[in-house]
């Protein structure tokens, strides 16, 4: 495609709004421009990288049996209401009333439609295993759409869902969509990690998030590259420590803390470090009153965690100063485990201290050289932090490591939740009615487009992977308008690149060297070749792989045949 013919317009500065790599490049290298909050118009460059994902995504999903419909984007509220999801999806649901005052959605994910497809369309368990996927648009009403493309309200989604009769047939195709996905993120060029995961709002047994790995993701991941544990880091156990603990040392004592509320403040005050500090949390509980949360002051609660144990209430909440001061009789920050008479949960890492300090349960005072069992009992110990690096992997290969993730797929087994509250049934070979087993599939279409920015830029631009470039090469021909042996040659190797099957960008524009080799770096091709004047006077083109530091020269006779080798696929 000829540069000059395509509508692009580069920005040179930031757009205000841009807050990450992904939304200020795709703003910047023109790939799409902004219609209102959280809703973009993709331009030809940045729909031609969308097309990618989709292709690559298709074939996977056809090369596992899954049989590609489109369902309405806009769906009746009685679906909605019979899953019970109407009221329960909150204010994400963008809802709305036609002429007829009858009311609808727009669809932000599609279990309900596709609920009520299978329960018209299956009628025996000969039907099935079978699976269905679309890509199609989505709308979740952000309270603040943020990120670009990456947290807009209007979005591309791949979405499949399969039927089932029985368990053993639902975990057989998760495990097929999980290697498809892992297959579509391998054949784009990222690098991303499979995590364990909380179902959500959309329900289920099982699931499983798929993240590209990028300093700017929302989500924390854990894993062990020893052995094959990941997971997201809210599900992520953390071990009790090996070994026994510590004697106890000195006696107890009580120390003077004024003001100090904070865990930080204490450890200084002290010069004790923040690991042999315990910080006690109350938090409410179910039906009133308050629970203790005992952690190292280094560690963090974990919501997830701290709400699956008894009384604790949902969602987790601190208790407020009067609630502490009824508790425990004493300000908030200096609550401690010592004679407090509420029902008590220790960390294992905090179980497995001696001699710490933590709060006295009275004002501007701390305990020092504090034991269990013999300054207070031996605790009931439980998983309630989050895990750090360099914890012990849950699956015995070493050490986990942690690292920002970006969702950008997330497969789940549902079970019966929607073929059971629609009545979704079909005979099995008894002629009995059973509630199919479903599982549901998502992949980010546009979201991966901006996930691979996030993971592949630099103070230049963007740089594509190799199978998501929208082109694999792009040709710039300097002073062209004032060159005739620089257009011929430019023009030639054009022509001869695309006979021989590679996508090029021919930068045929009456613009400056600058602004074409700025340009060239922001839209971010892997492969460059530069035609000019000074190179031909030598017999050469200059050639650059986007990543590499260096440029080299080739021969302008033997440069097409060269360049197709490296840039076509």
């Amino acid at each position: 495609m000829r540069l000059s013919k395509l509508p692009l317009a580069t920005l040179r500065e930031t757009p205000a709004e841009a807050e990450i790599a992904s939304h200020r490049l795709m703003l910047r290298s023109g790939m799409v421009r902004r219609l209102a909050s959280g809703l973009f118009t993709w331009m030809p460059l940045g729909w031609r990288v969308a097309r990618i994902v989709e292709r690559v995504t298709r074939q996977e999903m056809e090369r596992i049996g899954a049989h590609e419909i489109l369902m309405p984007a806009v769906h009746p509220a009685e679906l909605w209401r019979e899953s019970g999801r109407w009221e329960d999806y909150g204010d994400l649901l963008l809802k709305m009333r036609d002429r007829g005052e009858r009311e609808y959605c727009f669809g932000p994910t599609h279990e309900e439609v596709i609920t009520d497809i299978a329960r018209r369309e299956l009628r025996s368990y000969r039907q099935l295993p079978v699976s269905f996927f679309q890509i199609q648009t989505k709308f979740r009403d952000e309270i603040r759409p943020r990120f670009g493309v990456m947290r807009a309200r209007e979005f591309i989604m791949k979405d499949s869902y399969s039927f089932h009769l029985g368990e053993e047939s639902l975990s057989d195709i998760y495990g097929d969509y999980r290697q498809a996905y892992s297959r579509v993120f391998e054949r784009l060029g990222l690098n991303y990690r499979v995590v364990q995961a909380d179902s959500g709002e959309i329900g289920g047994s099982r699931s499983q998030e798929f993240h590209v790995l990028a300093d700017s993701g929302e989500d924390l991941i854990v894993w062990c590259e020893g052995d094959d544990f990941a997971a997201n880091l809210e599900l992520a156990p953390a071990l009790p420590p090996e070994g026994d603990r510590e004697a106890p040392g000195d006696a107890m004592t009580e120390a003077h803390t004024p003001g100090m509320r904070t865990i930080r403040q204490v450890a200084e005050h002290l010069d004790q470090p923040l690991e042999n500090c315990l910080k006690t949390l109350l938090v409410k509980a179910e039906g009133g009153g308050v629970v203790a949360l005992v952690l190292r002051g280094d560690h963090e609660v974990n919501e997830l965690k701290a709400t699956g144990l008894p009384e604790v209430a949902k969602p987790l909440a601190l208790a407020n100063a009067q609630e502490v001061a009824q508790a425990a009789s004493c300000p908030p920050g200096f609550v401690g485990p010592v004679n407090l008479s509420v029902t008590t949960y220790v960390d294992h890492a905090a179980g497995h201290r001696a001699n710490f300090a933590c709060g006295a349960n009275r004002r501007d005072k701390h305990f020092v050289n504090v034991n269990w069992g013999r300054d207070l009992p031996e605790p009931e110990c439980v998983d309630l932090r989050n895990a750090v690096e360099g914890d012990r992997s849950p699956g015995g290969g070493g050490s986990l490591q942690i690292a920002r993730g970006i969702e950008v797929g997330h497969i789940f087994q549902l079970g019966d939740k929607y073929s059971r509250s629609m009545n979704a049934v079909v005979l099995d070979e008894n002629g009995a009615e059973q509630h199919m087993q479903m599982g549901c599939y998502g992949l980010g279409v546009t979201r991966t487009v901006a996930a691979a920015i996030e993971q592949n830029h630099d103070e230049r631009g963007i740089i594509w992977p190799e199978a998501m470039a929208p082109f694999s090469l792009v040709i710039v021909a300097l002073n062209i308008a004032r060159d005739e042996e620089v257009r011929a040659t430019a023009e030639q190797l054009y022509a001869e690149l695309q006979s021989q099957g590679v996508e090029v960008l021919f930068d045929d524009r009456d613009a400056s060297p600058g602004v074409k080799l700025a340009d060239a770096d922001l839209i971010g091709l892997p492969h460059r070749v530069v035609v000019s004047a000074r190179g031909l006077k030598q017999g050469t083109l200059e050639y650059k792989h986007r990543r590499a530091d260096d440029a080299e020269r080739l021969s302008a006779a033997e440069a097409a045949d060269l360049l197709a080798d490296r840039a076509r696929r």
